[in-house]
């Protein structure tokens, strides 16, 4: 029996219009994905990309090379968690990536030991009295810097009404424009251990650590408090979310905030697994965050997503760039195949957004 009547009004349900969740989908495409680069690594390179096929480690997986996919999505998914946010509200944010080098630069600054193998430290920055300090310091640093800039953005796009495009594009320049400012271009090296142990400790799965916390935080909250409940609101009608009274202004600023203090996060974790900081740091990653969370199913029109399929978009997106360099593929092709990833994305979510009706 295909109908089932229930409620108030006879409303009924119809189990041949169920559809899966979408996250079911992504795990599907992800699954997809590694079987065709498993076969392909049998036929080209007589390798297997994920399994050891060679007896060299204790498991039936290639351990060094999951390591590998795992960590490099980990600090930029950080930063896709809170772009997916701000997507999700109907916005967008290009200036994670250079939020990222600058805070990187300033919180390292603050970071550094007084001497390196018993010399002065040849990178220092300031003079004794702000070395060696506790690692707490340079931590809130970063996060004041991230909580700064997402503030700027936040108050410009709800109180200016410019263009989010426009605000965060000129906070991305601004932002790589302060990284190389502040110490003239120069790489900023050597912090203290508790400041290394932010990105290398746990035996170097402490930003997979991070990034995992975080994702279930702010999965819940998404999903399950106000804040969540009044993003996904904003970004399905803004205008229905105010006149509801939703305080629109106040929580775009919350939103963008938010995105700048996890963009910091990951500055955090990259200049500290590195032990260093430099001005180039983040280029591009807003442009992969983008992609992690559109590839994962939320839609660029806003009102819809998780962070779950964030999360499986970044491993989807971390098994294809590890995929090609597994088959060889050298890496300006690597650079096209990643801007066609990032448009068939958009294209994709926008086939998404099609009325039903169209579609049948």
């Amino acid at each position: 029996m295909a109908e089932v009547s229930h409620g108030i009004g006879g409303l009924k349900f119809d189990a041949s219009k169920k559809t899966w969740p979408n996250e079911l989908n992504i795990f599907m495409a992800l699954v997809l994905i590694v079987v065709i680069f498993e076969a392909l690594g049998a036929m080209l390179m007589g390798q297997s990309l994920l399994f050891d096929s060679a007896g060299r480690f204790d498991s039936i997986f290639n351990e060094a090379r999951l390591y590998i996919i795992i960590l490099q999505v980990s600090i930029v998914g950080i930063i896709a968690i809170g772009v997916t946010q701000v997507i999700i509200s109907g916005g967008i944010d290009l200036s994670s990536g250079s939020i990222v080098g600058a805070t990187a630069m300033i919180a390292m600054s603050f970071a550094q030991t007084e001497l390196v193998n018993g010399n002065p430290n040849p990178k220092a920055i300031f003079g004794p009295a702000l070395m060696d300090l506790p690692v707490i310091i340079p931590i809130l640093v970063g996060l004041a810097c991230g909580l700064f800039a997402g503030l700027v953005n936040g108050l410009l796009i709800a109180y200016t009404r410019i263009p989010p495009f426009i605000a965060t594009l000129g906070m991305m320049v601004t932002a790589r424009g302060i990284a190389k400012w502040w110490s003239k271009g120069q790489p900023i090296s050597f912090p203290t251990q508790d400041y290394a142990v932010i990105g290398n400790g746990l035996g170097g799965w402490m930003p997979v650590v991070i990034f995992i916390v975080l994702a279930i935080l702010f999965q819940f909250i998404l999903k399950y408090t106000v804040y969540g409940k009044h993003t996904y609101a904003i970004g399905s009608n803004e205008e229905a979310a105010r006149m509801s009274g939703i305080k629109v202004g106040r929580h775009k600023v919350l939103v963008y905030a938010i995105a700048g203090s996890l963009a910091a996060i990951a500055a955090l974790v990259l200049s500290s697994k590195n032990l260093t900081a430099q001005a180039g740091m983040g280029i591009m990653y807003e442009l992969d965050a983008i992609a992690m969370a559109v590839i994962g199913g939320v839609s660029l029109s806003g009102g819809r997503g998780s962070i779950v399929g964030t999360v499986l978009g970044a491993l989807i997106f971390g098994v294809i760039i590890s995929g090609f360099t597994f088959l060889r593929l050298d890496a300006y092709y690597q650079e096209m195949v990643k801007g066609g990833i990032i448009v068939g994305a958009v294209v994709l979510d926008q086939w998404r957004q099609r009325p039903s009706a169209s579609r049948s």
